[in-house]
């Protein structure tokens, strides 16, 4: 699901605000009795994904209706916009030697993944562009690029979707991992393992780990909740990962074998995209939450070596 998709659930209650505003102004002050302050203005801020040198950020802000790519630090200051385009970008990946970035764009209406040189030059297309392609990471050598078909053609209903790798210099693509609905794959720090979401059947997601040609997958979470989102520490021993498993969306760490599963930050509202600082000493997530009648997306960071129980 892109963070289109996600916060455009929230479409219906901006539908019910100007319906409100139509045709019962008067009689919604009456019934108060007092003056009632709804918030007008949101802010859509998200995908954290940090540098490798740990210095900046990278993320998505929605301006005048799009997405677009930006930097900043650490702490949120020295926000840079990078992308000035007239189409929606989405999940941006900053490539492990400092140089690229992989993301999604949308120029012809058709999700594509591009890189580009982080100054915003030499951006080339990565996949299809009749076709619509998600959730772009590289690998550790900065020279490939997993990804997955979209899942949400047809929402609700999820579709098969398959994990694919791009080589960036050939433009070669190989299916890595097929059947089902599979989406948010990443590599593990030393290329030998891949994590990713699988469906299983309509209500239940999990994560999954295989082998980084996609053989011997094994599910990790085993839960009945909605699991996925997965991001591996940077020293490959841990994996972090969104679950709705208490009611809210949070974010949730495991080993790299799926023990010890343990509550990252007792957040409110929907906790997704986790990432990891460079050091593995923070966890950096988008988390949403619905605000009068829109939905506010922020960028947060929790520690991750003092987890709730």
């Amino acid at each position: 699901m892109t963070i289109r998709q996600v916060r455009g659930v929230t479409g219906c209650l901006y539908l019910a605000f100007i319906i409100l505003l139509a045709i019962g102004p008067v009689a919604f002050a009456q019934s108060s009795g007092r003056g009632l302050a709804l918030q007008l203005t949101h802010v859509d801020i998200g995908e954290p994904f940090p540098s490798p040198d740990g210095k900046k950020i990278l993320f998505l802000m929605k301006l005048e209706g799009l997405y677009q790519l930006f930097t900043m630090n650490p702490n949120g200051s020295g926000q840079v916009q990078v992308t000035h385009d007239a189409f929606d970008h989405d999940s941006p990946s900053w490539s492990p030697n400092g140089k690229k970035f992989a993301f999604v764009a949308t120029p012809n209406g058709h999700e594509v993944i591009y890189s580009m040189n982080v100054d915003g030059s030499d951006r080339q297309a990565l996949t299809s562009e009749t076709l619509d392609s998600i959730h772009p990471m590289w690998s550790a050598d900065s020279k490939k690029v997993i990804y997955c078909a979209d899942d949400d053609l047809h929402p609700p209903k999820k579709n098969e979707s398959a994990i694919y790798v791009v080589d960036t210099e050939t433009k070669k693509v190989t299916t890595l991992i097929s059947g089902g609905t599979n989406t948010y794959a990443s590599w593990s720090p030393d290329g030998t393992k891949i994590a990713f979401r699988k469906m299983i059947g309509e209500m239940n997601s999990e994560v999954f780990v295989a082998d980084s040609d996609g053989k011997n997958q094994k599910n990790l979470t085993n839960h009945p909740a909605f699991d996925g989102w997965p991001a591996w520490s940077p020293d490959g021993k841990q994996i972090a990962f969104s679950s709705n498993r208490r009611s809210s969306y949070q974010i949730f760490l495991m080993n790299a074998d799926g023990s010890s599963v343990r509550l990252v930050a007792n957040t409110e509202g929907r906790a997704t995209e986790p990432r990891w600082s460079v050091d593995g000493k923070f966890i950096y997530f988008t988390n949403c939450r619905n605000k009068d009648f829109g939905v506010d997306c922020q960028v947060m960071s929790a520690p991750a070596d003092t987890p709730f129980h």
